[in-house]
């Protein structure tokens, strides 16, 4: 690989994971190597890029103005490497995604090895985190593509995947445990454990949509402190089928008495401008 882009390989990275041990780590180098590089480039650019500090290293203003042209050298580069492979007939490259906790336990793993027969080649990179955070890292060119909950950010294009049923979560002696549909206007009656972080997410429309207000316990993005909890009797709670594929606690799922669900869908900023490995990915996943 060209020196220079190795460069700008170790700044970026350094950026992005906050430290040079974990870039070091990333790009197959030492911590002073990748050090070494950086000193380099701020030799040559006559320029401080990174406040070097205990606590890990930090851009400077001009650092701060340089990193978003030397991310894009970068993404190019390796597109350039993409499309020389693919020439190659290797059909090798990265693709990077972002995704939902229940999509990755559940559908990823299943997806990831029926597409690997076809392309043994192509390496993984996967970031968890709520639909907010997949969105802004499809934005900024963190990830190629982003598993959301459609629909999203009107300026995406997006392929629908499934209709996630939304179901509510009872512990297993509950009283209404009987009941074929649970009543949403039950789930006030007793304290809600939402699985929410920052912005609404579907849960909240439910209510309302029904005009309730649930008696909010507890918030959290985390499924399964969830699950712990109704298991213990602290309370209620509505989750999507989908995370409730392999549940290691007691507790009993049931439909809501209103249609409730999330759409998920592959979310990407362009199609034709994709690398070709994501373009292949995106096809198996909309004709799997």
């Amino acid at each position: 690989m060209d020196m220079n882009i190795q460069k700008y390989m170790a700044f970026v990275k350094t950026v992005e994971y906050g430290s040079f041990t974990k870039a070091a780590e990333r790009l197959n180098y030492s911590q002073s190597g990748i050090s070494r590089m950086i000193n380099d480039l701020e030799k040559e650019w006559k320029l401080v890029l990174l406040e070097r500090g205990k606590s890990g290293v930090k851009l400077t203003s001009d650092g701060m103005k340089l990193l978003p042209h030397a991310e894009n050298v970068c993404r190019e580069y390796e597109k350039l490497q993409m499309e020389v492979n693919e020439l190659n007939g290797l059909q090798s490259g990265l693709i990077r995604i972002g995704t939902l906790s229940s999509v990755a336990a559940h559908w990823l793993p299943k997806i990831i090895r029926e597409f690997q027969k076809v392309y043994p080649n192509i390496d993984y990179e996967l970031l968890l985190g709520d639909y907010a955070e997949i969105e802004e890292w499809i934005l900024n060119g963190r990830v190629d593509c982003g598993f959301l909950r459609l629909p999203t950010c009107p300026e995406f294009e997006t392929i629908f995947l499934e209709q996630d049923r939304l179901l509510a979560i009872l512990p297993e002696y509950h009283p209404l445990a009987h009941l074929e549909k649970f009543p949403v206007v039950a789930l006030c009656d007793e304290p809600f454990m939402l699985l929410e972080k920052g912005a609404k997410a579907e849960v909240s429309e439910i209510f309302e949509r029904c005009n309730l207000t649930p008696k909010v316990h507890f918030t959290t993005w985390d499924d399964y402190a969830i699950m712990s909890m109704v298991e213990s009797g602290l309370g209620i709670s509505i989750l999507p089928e989908l995370i409730l594929k392999r549940v290691p606690y007691r507790i009993i799922a049931k439909e809501l008495d209103v249609p409730a669900y999330r759409k998920i869908g592959i979310a990407l900023r362009s199609k034709k401008k994709a690398s070709l490995s994501v373009k292949r990915f995106l096809d198996y996943l909309q004709y799997r």
